[in-house]
């Protein structure tokens, strides 16, 4: 038997080390979580998506009573990015969190596994990788491209 050793790139970064752009959106997602609707988890999540023409939107998780009809903030962004501007492409993601204190999460969190594969439609859709931000307290990770989280996804490009 073989064993196949896969590998993913993170960056770890200070806030200070992000160019203007990337911080901008970063804060834009940290801005979205005080929009969040989560009176059930209290963890609130905000996003926020940078298209290829510039324009930047937020997202935040929307949480239901009857569960899961609630949405994460990955992809009220994405989604909504999607249903206005259908033709650009997302070239970067930011993603922000607070935990149940309310405090934004000390580690960074990683999108669910719902917003990974919807992220994987966005860069297929695209023909091209997002660059995703990853916001916490500690640090920001920075990865570039979906496969660096989801390794053997199915894509055709």
């Amino acid at each position: 038997m073989e064993k196949l050793e896969l590998k993913s790139t993170i960056a770890v970064c200070q806030m200070e080390e992000l160019t203007a752009e990337e911080r901008h959106l970063v804060e834009l997602a940290i801005e979205a979580t005080s929009r969040s609707y989560a009176p059930y988890s209290h963890f609130r999540v905000g996003s926020a998506v940078r298209l290829a023409n510039g324009v930047e939107l937020i997202g935040c998780n929307q949480e239901n009573a009857a569960y899961p009809s609630g949405l994460c903030a990955e992809r009220t962004a994405l989604f909504s990015a999607g249903a206005q501007y259908p033709d650009e492409s997302v070239t970067m993601l930011a993603i922000a969190a607070r935990g149940t204190d309310g405090e934004l999460v000390d580690t960074p969190v990683g999108p669910c596994g719902a917003c990974r594969q919807v992220i994987i439609e966005s860069e297929t859709r695209s023909r091209g990788r997002m660059r995703i931000l990853l916001h916490g307290r500690r640090c920001v990770y920075v990865i570039d491209g979906i496969g660096q989280l989801m390794p053997l996804s199915f894509t055709d490009f």
